[in-house]
Formats: C-alpha cells, sequence, structure tokens
C-alpha cells in the first residue's frame, strides 16, 4: 500500500532511512525524552509535532549526534549515531533552530565557507552554490552581506547551506519559527520542491499544528513521550471521538466554562477568537447550544459544523492525559 498526501508517493515497503528504537534522554532526575520509538522512511517528509517543551528539539539533537543517548539507539542512513558519529554527519544535514549564518559574509561567501568545511571539490562548490542560490531564489543576493537579508530570506540561505554538500537526509529543527505566515509558506513550499528534486528525506520539527499538513507523516509529541502517530488524514480520523462545532460567543471564558458542563459535549477549549466543540451530532447540537447560551444570557454568533485540524487533536488527546509533573526539555 502506498500513502500519498500530495507530498510525494511513499512505497510501504521503502527503507527506513532513520530508525529510533526505545530512545531515553535524562538530566540527572529529569527525564527529557521518555522511550520514543518510530522510523522514518526513505523520501518521507516526517513531522515531529508538539507545543514548546515537547521533546522535539532534544529528539533531534540526539539523531544528530548533538548531545549524547541516555538510553536506546538511533540509526540514520544505516549508521548507530552513538557509534559511528562521524558517518551519520557526512549523510545529514541540519537546519538549527537558530539563525548562524556569519552576518558580516556574503550569501556566497557562507556557501563557500560551509562546503569548503565539508570537503567539496572546488569546482562542485561553484556548480552546487549557483544551483543552490536559484533553487532558494537568492542568486541577485549572492554578493550581498547576510546582515542585510530579511528573516525569511536569511532562513533560505540556511537551508542552501545545510544542503550544499549534498546530503541524503535533511534535519530541520523549527524552521519557520519568527518568520510572518507568507515566509513560512514559501519556506514549505520550497522544502517540498527541494525534497522532490534532491530525493531527500526530510525530518522536521514544529510547533504550528498547520505546518503538519504538509508532512507523509508525524508523530504527535508531549511532555517527551509520542502520544499519536500517523499520517494527517489518519490522526484526524482516527482521534477524533465525535463532530466538530466551532462557536463564537462572548464572553469567551464563561461560555466555555458553561459548554464544559453540558454532557452531550464531549470536549471543548478555546481556538482563537472562538470555541471548538466536540459533539456526537453537530446538527443537533448547533441549535441546542445557541438555545442554552441565549438563555444564559451569553451572545452568541455563528456556530457551525466544521473540520478538525490537528490542532484539535493535539487538545483532544492531551487533554485527557491530565496534569504531569514531569518537565522536559524543548
Amino acid at each position: 500500500m502506498n500513502e500519498f498526501n500530495g507530498r510525494g508517493l511513499i512505497a510501504a515497503d521503502a527503507p527506513n532511512a532513520i530508525e529510533v528504537d526505545h530512545i531515553v534522554k535524562r538530566y540527572g532526575s529529569f527525564l527529557a525524552v521518555d522511550d520514543i520509538s518510530f522510523a522514518v522512511k526513505e523520501g518521507e517528509i516526517f513531522g515531529l509535532l508538539g507545543p514548546n517543551g515537547a521533546g522535539k528539539s532534544t529528539l533531534i539533537r540526539m539523531m544528530t549526534t548533538l548531545i549524547p543517548i541516555t538510553a536506546g539507539t538511533a540509526r540514520v542512513a544505516g549508521h548507530d549515531v552513538a557509534r559511528d558519529p562521524n558517518a551519520v554527519r557526512h549523510t545529514i544535514g541540519v537546519i538549527p533552530q537558530a539563525l548562524t549564518s556569519d552576518l558580516d559574509l556574503t550569501v556566497e561567501e557562507n556557501l563557500n565557507i560551509y562546503a569548503k568545511l565539508y570537503d567539496v571539490p572546488a569546482k562542485r562548490r561553484k556548480e552546487a552554490i549557483a544551483e543552490l542560490l536559484e533553487t532558494v531564489d537568492l542568486t541577485k543576493w549572492r554578493d550581498a552581506q547576510t546582515k542585510t537579508l530579511s528573516g525569511g530570506m536569511r532562513r533560505r540561505l540556511e537551508i542552501a547551506r545545510g544542503l550544499v554538500h549534498s546530503p541524503k537526509i535533511f534535519f530541520l529543527d523549527e524552521p519557520t519559527t519568527g518568520l510572518d505566515p507568507v515566509s513560512r509558506v514559501s519556506v514549505w513550499e520550497m522544502l517540498t520542491s527541494i525534497k522532490a528534486k534532491r530525493k531527500l528525506t526530510i525530518l522536521i520539527t514544529t510547533h504550528y499544528m498547520d505546518e503538519a499538513e504538509y508532512c507523509n507523516r508525524l508523530v504527535l509529541l508531549d511532555r517527551g513521550r509520542i502520544v499519536a502517530m500517523g499520517t494527517p488524514t489518519e490522526l484526524k480520523s482516527q482521534h477524533m471521538k465525535g463532530q466538530l462545532l466551532m462557536i463564537e460567543c462572548l464572553p469567551l471564558g464563561p461560555a466555555l466554562e458553561l459548554l464544559q458542563t453540558v454532557p452531550e459535549v464531549l470536549d471543548a477549549a478555546v481556538f482563537g477568537s472562538g470555541i471548538h466543540a466536540v459533539v456526537a451530532d453537530a446538527a443537533v447540537m448547533a441549535p441546542k447550544i445557541r438555545e442554552l447560551l441565549l438563555a444564559r444570557q451569553f451572545r452568541p454568533g455563528r456556530i457551525e459544523q466544521i473540520a478538525p485540524s490537528l490542532e484539535d487533536v493535539f487538545v483532544s488527546l492531551t487533554a485527557a492525559r491530565g496534569a504531569n509533573t514531569n518537565g522536559v526539555a524543548a
């Protein structure tokens, strides 16, 4: 069986590019990553999705050899991360959260230095840099100092820099954090295009739930543990127990408190300027909820059924886990 969600066709029998087996990270008594296992197939865009503090960055740092693994194993491109870190480093590209290109160098100089660090031959360096500048739409800024670029342009430079040695597997840790919505979309469109052209495997972390729609598969992380795994479609169909109503109502907080006392409302939470409520039958409950709100002197606006988002799934799953005192690193 194949999986297709608009971001590439992945064969079910494709070999694994990344294998994580019961991986754990502790800092003394502090449990950051708690017994996590998953595999990423060659050619996938695989997402680690969760809020700040879920353990996403800790996971990616272990897989990219930046911090040691406390227990369990990770294999990247067939190489054991703990036993053969140098082999792993030569097969991967890594884009950290922070923008790390040298601000005083030009765009081309940043790429050239990185290529030299990876021993890319001089002739290949020139060709690779020209190709990458075109790919990330920075050709006309090749001689510009990096400090003059916008945040979105600097992120595109970082992506080009991470690809200059032609890695097989690309790790990106929160690559769109701090970017405006237009720049975020631009970065994702560029990544999916690069992935197709270069036949890359991409593992990406994000706390933006909407970005997970670009992934073939993903895991939802909370407090250092996996709470769900699958395609975006699977997660929304399997973990939303009921139908979803979007409710506009003022005042918002007290309206939410009231809805949470209604037995027919399976779950409810504030999303943006409204409330998302899970019910068994949206057509039946919408008029009942409006009637209840009016009877209690609230001011309801639109009440309509909507398709669930991954954020709805995540809130539903994590709410069931309840409070937990176990802290995790970001």
